[in-house]
Order: C-alpha cells, then structure tokens, then sequence
C-alpha cells in the first residue's frame, strides 16, 4: 500500500449473497487531489464509499483511508473523514447556529471552538441573518453550502461527498466546486462521486465505475485523448457501451 497515499485500495470487494456490488477494485488517492468516483446509479459507488468510511466492511480485499484500515479501524476513520450525503444531513427542525454546534460536538470540538467555528462559518457563508433560522426555511443552495462546511468544520484529512450536487441548478452547483476547490487548497482530500458528467473536468483525477469495476481511471483530459472524444459525458458513453 503506498505509503503517500491518503486512500490505498487493493482488490476491494462486497458481495451482498451471490450479487457482487463492487467487484476488486484497486487505486489510490493523493493528499490534496479532488478524486472522482464516476458511475451510473447502480454501478457500486455508494457501496464502494460506504466501505471507505467505514459504515460497511469489505467482503475482501484490503483498503486503508487516512492510514487507517477498513476492517479493524472503522472508529479513527470516522474521527479523520468529513462525509456529505445528496440528503445533506442537516437538521431541518434546528437552526443554522444549532447545527453548527450540534456538528461541532459530534465531532469533538470543544465549546470555544465550536463558538468560534459559528462564527467563522456565518461570515464565511454571508449568512448572518439566517443565524437562527430553521434549516427547513433556507434555500437548497445554502443547505448544501452549510452542509459541506459542516462536513470539515473539524478539519479533516479527507472528505467524503456523495451526490452532493444531486437536485440543485447549474449555478448552484458552480458555486459548491468553487467550495471544493478551496478546501483542496487548504489540503483537504476530496473524494466525490456524482453521475453530472461535466462535474467530472473539474476533478484532479477520475475513476469511472462499470457494472462494479473500475472500467478507466486517469486525469480528464487524458481519459478524452485515450477514447478520443470532446467530453467525458462521451467517454462514459464509450465504457458502458464497449462491443456496441
């Protein structure tokens, strides 16, 4: 397993009875890369995510996520990752301040900080006068944009985001990569998958899923040089069609 590596995947498999959901994978991830998971839905990514966080042990094969190992290791990788579902996982009945605070100790900061961290996110956000406001009220961009900031308020090596751009408008969406990006500026590992094609040129390197496999897995514009295609939407097309 390389040892620069802040995701190390071997031969990762989970069979649910005799369906294979993820069949061997193997790759690795670089600290500060923004790594995408690419698939159609079905195609084993969330189940491959879910194994790295440690919410689902393997059937076989050998991972390790922030050092530590998928098996024997799930609770110090839960401490070390920030994770974002297509759900946001906000409280919709708290308000932002609640939450914040909530998240906070969840993740074991301790009062000061998570006082300070309120603080900081508020004026990040500009969202000084939704501070206490129910979740439920605000628009779908700001939740999204609150929940990845939640995601990392304890600031971790690696975060985790599932379809975090599932249901929301092109500039919204524009908007969250930008969030993205910053974060990977500030060294944090992204590991996201999505099924928006175009979402996969903004990645440092993407892996793209088929039927459980990784079916490719390079840089954009290398993927479209080897396929010889204009998008990613086509060289996805070429995969999931290969004797069309």
């Amino acid at each position: 397993m390389g040892e620069n590596h802040i995701i190390s995947v071997k031969d990762l498999t989970k069979k649910f009875g005799s369906f294979t959901a993820v069949d061997k994978i193997t790759f690795d991830v670089r600290p500060g890369e923004i790594f995408g998971f690419l698939g159609a839905n079905g195609a084993g990514k969330t189940t491959a995510m879910r194994m790295l966080c440690g919410l689902s042990i393997p059937t076989s094969g050998k991972a390790t996520v922030a050092g530590f190992d998928v098996y024997r290791q799930t609770e110090s990788i839960k401490k070390n990752i920030g994770y974002m579902s297509q759900k946001f996982s906000l409280y919709e009945d708290l308000t932002v301040k609640e939450n914040i605070d909530f998240y906070g100790g969840v993740y074991g900061l301790s009062r000061e900080r998570r006082k300070e961290k309120t603080e900081f996110l508020i004026d990040l956000l500009k969202i000084e006068e939704a501070r206490n406001k129910l979740i439920k009220s605000l628009p779908l961009g700001w939740k999204q944009k609150l929940a990845f900031s939640i995601a990392i308020i304890h600031e971790p090596k690696i975060v985790f985001l599932d379809e975090p751009t599932g249901g929301v408008d092109p500039i919204t969406r524009r908007q969250f990569w930008d969030m993205i990006y910053e974060a990977a500026d500030r060294n944090v590992t992204v590991f996201v998958t999505t099924h928006y094609m175009d979402e996969a040129e903004y990645c440092s390197r993407v892996s793209m899923m088929v039927d459980g496999r990784i079916a490719a897995l390079d840089k954009p514009e290398k993927l479209k040089e080897q396929f010889g295609v204009g998008t990613m939407h086509e060289v996805f097309v070429k995969l999931a069609r290969p004797a069309a």
